[in-house]
């Protein structure tokens, strides 16, 4: 069974399911999913996400503002601090640091970040953390605002090793997405190679970044498990392997959630 650590499932296209999201939920349980991680982009959206994910106790979600998010509102710690009350909610974010997009940094997104880590410190709940660009300054933060406390993972990782080390050092896992696949992930491949076997996860962020042999389409929850079969091909392990160690690992970093929660 497969769990998909990061996916946005209230941003999917469900044209092709007949019955909608009830459609997709079912079809990815089908299809060996076990769990998935629902993770924040505004505050805004955060309440209609969490509206439909409701029903499905195979569906947890984060509360966040992704660092690019600039038309939308600013989230104040208290209000992470209250939306994070809710069981649902199993981490802060995604936040972080994009400047690929914002050249040579951005102070709003710096003291947004900052915003989630008290947050989460607050809590007791995991970062989910974006970074691009800005390796330095995300490490930084992080361990300048003691996010060692709480940890977390650094999502969809793109960068070498000498980064994963210093992630791992602050109590931060490593999550591969569909780029893993990519001909040209060589330095990622490395990674997914010399991590830990308690320290990965495996994500689809989907809609977006689908694995080769699906690369250009959009992504869906069951499509984790070519990224599983990338990493058991890298690590000469079994897919099965990979996808009971992630589960393992996910479960320690998020908790398990409550399955007496009744689904459609």
């Amino acid at each position: 069974m497969f769990i998909d650590s990061h996916c946005h499932l209230d941003r999917l296209d469900l044209g092709h399911y007949e019955n909608g999201f009830v459609g997709l939920v079912s079809d990815s349980l089908k299809q060996g999913i076990e769990h998935m991680l629902c993770v924040s982009i505004t505050l805004e959206k955060y309440h209609p996400m969490r509206a439909l994910i409701d029903p499905f106790p195979e569906i947890s979600v984060s509360v966040g503002v992704h660092p690019t998010e600039t038309k939308c509102a600013e989230p104040t710690v208290n209000q992470l601090i209250t939306l994070a009350s809710d069981e649902r909610v199993v981490a802060i974010g995604e936040t972080g640091l994009d400047y690929f997009r914002v050249e040579g940094g951005s102070q709003t997104q710096k003291d947004r970040f900052r915003s989630h880590i008290h947050a989460a410190i607050e809590t007791n709940k995991p970062l989910i953390i974006h970074t691009r660009d800005a390796r330095e300054d995300t490490l930084s933060l992080l361990r300048d605002e003691r996010a060692d406390r709480v940890g977390g993972v650094l999502h969809c990782f793109t960068e070498d090793w000498e980064t994963a080390q210093r992630a791992i050092d602050l109590n931060f896992y490593i999550s591969f997405s569909g780029i893993v696949t990519f001909k040209n992930a060589e330095q990622i491949q490395d990674v997914a190679r010399r991590i830990p076997d308690d320290r990965f996860l495996i994500e689809t962020d989907s809609p977006y970044l689908a694995p080769i042999p699906l690369r250009g389409k959009p992504n869906y929850p069951a499509y984790v498990k070519y990224v599983a079969e990338m990493l058991g091909r890298l690590r000469g392990v079994s897919t099965e392997s990979i996808a009971e160690t992630s589960r393992q690992n996910y479960f320690r970093l998020f908790g398990k959630p409550n399955t007496s929660l009744k689904a459609l």
